[in-house]
């Protein structure tokens, strides 16, 4: 009768041996090695396609798209308005400068001699206008103290304010002033204090009286100008065209 060979049962895996405890300096290196490893898989933000999401501040010269520009702001009477709104209203352009808060010193000064300068400022047609995020109530109370001759516009959300470079940040406004005529070209753009902003506006006036001064004694226009009215018209390229076809 064969014999029945009975199978070995297989020895039990040997146990594994007890985790070493990290030493302290293993531990903070184990940490800080993570931590860079986290920093580094962090995607970087995109750039913009000029290297920044926010426009660049306007500067002398320039000619701004008034459609839109800076956003809606309110009168200290309560009118919604915009900058272009302004601009259409004027005679020429307008002139706003800016001050941190009502009623205090410094913007009281400025307001102040904005004020006592007002007929010589506008009589080229300008319109002035001073420009906080004071509420409609705080700068009507400024306004009727001062016995202020212009409309004081309320920007709670800084919109205009930023849009003409005059928004510090993260909060607050940089006293100044900004000047634009009605096509829209930045006339004044600068920072300023109170007599600054004032004669700055003067020197503007200024320049803007000499030459209209020019024009009336010699006959020259503004070279702008000049240029503009040397294109010629429809009807004078077509029967410059005509002309140079029969010479041809």
């Amino acid at each position: 009768m064969p014999v029945e060979l009975r199978k070995r049962k297989a020895p039990a895996p040997a146990p594994e041996p007890p985790a070493k405890k990290q030493s302290k300096a293993s531990k903070v290196a184990t940490k800080v090695k993570e931590a860079v490893k986290g920093k580094s898989a962090k995607p970087a933000k995109p750039a913009a396609a000029n290297g920044s999401s926010k426009p660049a501040k306007p500067v002398v010269g320039d000619t701004i798209a008034l459609d839109g520009f800076g956003g809606e702001v309110e009168t200290n009477d309560g009118k919604k308005t915009t900058l272009k709104a302004l601009v259409d209203e004027s005679k020429s352009g307008v002139v706003i400068f800016t001050y941190p808060k009502a009623s205090t010193p410094g913007c009281t000064n400025q307001a102040c001699l904005f004020r006592d300068s007002y007929e010589p400022l506008t009589k080229g047609g300008l319109a002035i206008y001073g420009l906080s995020s004071d509420s409609p109530k705080a700068n009507t109370t400024f306004k009727t103290k001062q016995n202020l001759p212009y409309p004081l516009l309320c920007d709670p959300s800084a919109t205009l304010i930023d849009a003409i470079g005059l928004k510090k940040a993260p909060k607050g406004i940089t006293r100044g002033v900004f000047a634009v005529d009605k096509a829209g070209k930045v006339l004044i753009a600068e920072p300023g204090g109170p007599a600054a902003t004032v004669e700055a506006v003067k020197k503007l006036v200024a320049e803007s009286d000499g030459a209209a001064a020019r024009e009336e004694t010699t006959g020259e226009k503004p070279e702008e100008e000049a240029a503009e009215e040397a294109k010629p018209t429809n009807g004078e390229a077509a029967e410059e065209e005509k002309v140079d076809g029969a010479a041809e």
